[in-house]
């Protein structure tokens, strides 16, 4: 049933297929959030080794507030990180089925929030610029670290790098010929990596270009669609968790 399915999705117990499935639908919002970004700011905000690569540019040229303007985007994504795991720890603690889902339910608040105000504050470009980086910074730092728990770092949704060169790796264990049997060890392609991998980057490329058409047609309310979506993916745990706990709370007398 669809409630299942959402169910395994995103909650507290996991197997690989859910792990999978939830990477696939998060690589497409990371993909839409950064293109969209891009042209809302000039920036790929979930590009941390291009911040890191600022920041060495702009100390050798002398350029303070370009350094600090990239050393406060890198600031934002370890917060998304740091958060996140502050509010799995906390939930896992508290055995909360939706630990993985609370996450993304704020990254989603966050996008509303952006989708909805990102136009009334367009005019005010000096001011929107940076908190849209920031914003933007800490909600891919904010997903990754989810994914990142959730498979214990096998599965990677806010930039392909890492994706790109397994890729690469696979293919090339693929097209290895191996003539002689007798040396060992043989050469063979992890099918199931690659695949996994592969469609990852199918995901972001996707989520990029449907980000990049929202933005250009839409503006700013294109995130609207990609909060709903992880409103989708995220409810139904965080809506059994408020079922458990309206159940087991102690009723409180009345008073005479």
């Amino acid at each position: 049933m669809p409630v299942d399915y959402l169910r395994n999705l995103t909650g507290h117990e996991r197997n690989r297929r859910s792990d999978r499935h939830l990477g696939y639908a998060l690589a497409f919002v990371a993909g839409a959030v950064n293109a969209g970004g891009f042209l809302a700011v000039g920036r790929y905000t979930s590009h941390m080794t291009g911040m890191v690569s600022s920041m060495a540019d702009a100390a050798v040229l002398g350029d303070l507030a370009a350094l600090l303007a990239a050393l406060a985007a890198i600031l934002a994504f370890i917060s998304g990180s740091a958060t996140t795991a502050i509010l799995t720890n906390w939930a896992a603690r508290r055995h909360l089925r939706s630990r993985y889902a609370l996450s993304l339910l704020l990254e989603a608040l966050l996008l509303l929030l952006f989708g909805v105000a990102g136009s009334y504050l367009a005019e005010l470009r000096e001011l929107l610029v940076p908190a849209t980086v920031l914003l933007l910074c800490f909600i891919m730092g904010l997903q990754n670290a989810v994914i990142t728990k959730i498979s214990s770092a096998v599965i990677r949704t806010t930039h392909v790098t890492g994706l790109t060169t397994d890729i690469g790796i696979e293919l090339g264990k693929l097209l290895y010929v191996n003539r002689s049997r007798n040396l060992r060890p043989t050469v063979s392609a992890n099918r199931a990596k690659l695949r996994l991998h592969s469609t990852l980057w199918v995901c972001f490329l996707s989520g990029g270009v449907v980000g990049a058409l929202g933005f250009k047609h839409v503006g700013y309310s294109a995130t609207i669609p990609l909060a709903l979506l992880l409103c989708l993916l995220a409810g139904v745990p965080a809506v059994d968790d408020l079922r458990y706990l309206r159940a087991v709370r102690p009723e409180v007398p009345e008073k005479r």
